[in-house]
């Protein structure tokens, strides 16, 4: 039996419903709707930081949220957020968008913390080409994939925790940055330049 909305009332109690009731993601989701409106909506009510609210809305399956949280958070110093938008791009199957966003954040701290500052550019890649190999080809090891994705989405959770807290933040524009050149063009690109919306 699911929990009631009143029992959803924190980070923790909806963050440990999530993961064990659902795996931690590696291939998409079947289905373009989130696992739960309920929790979706129990999860915005938090008013936690923006990537507290990015990161459960992507163990909920409710892609189009968190991706509208992290959209607000698309260059320096918001690098907790652009890690972030690369693990939604994983998450969805856009294999090389991730690659970029995790080449983007590879020097920040987040990152250092989630996959390691000596090599962990390289470990998160093979991770997510393992990812797409499972995916495209059927190849690799499913519960592996599962445990690396747990330990990436814990390790990023706990950073998250440490650095923002989950006391609430009541104008969630306060944490939010301007779009960085690249990031305007690529915005550009996909409204006017005729690369619009993408199959993965």
């Amino acid at each position: 039996m699911a929990p009631s909305h009143s029992e959803l009332n924190n980070f923790t109690s909806i963050y440990n419903h999530l993961v064990s009731t659902y795996s931690y993601p590696i291939l998409p989701s079947p289905s373009p709707n989130p696992h739960s409106k309920q929790i979706s909506h129990a999860i915005t009510n938090l008013s936690l930081h923006p990537t507290l609210e990015a990161l459960l809305h992507i163990l909920n399956a409710d892609l189009s949220s968190a991706h509208f949280l992290c959209r607000h958070m698309e260059s320096a110093p918001a690098y907790e957020a652009m890690f972030i938008h690369g693990l939604l791009h994983r998450v969805e199957g856009d294999y090389r968008n991730t690659d970029a966003w995790y080449g983007d954040v590879s020097e920040s701290e987040v990152f250092h913390k989630v996959w390691g500052s000596d090599g962990g550019l390289e470990g998160a890649k093979e991770f997510v080409k393992r990812a797409e190999g499972l995916r495209k080809e059927g190849k690799g090891d499913k519960q592996a994939l599962v445990k690396e994705s747990g330990r990436e989405i814990e390790a990023l959770k706990d950073y998250l925790l440490n650095k923002f807290g989950t006391e609430q933040i009541k104008d969630a524009t306060t944490v939010w940055v301007g779009k960085s050149e690249k990031a305007k063009e690529a915005a550009k690109n996909m409204v006017v330049g005729g690369e619009g919306w993408r199959q993965f």
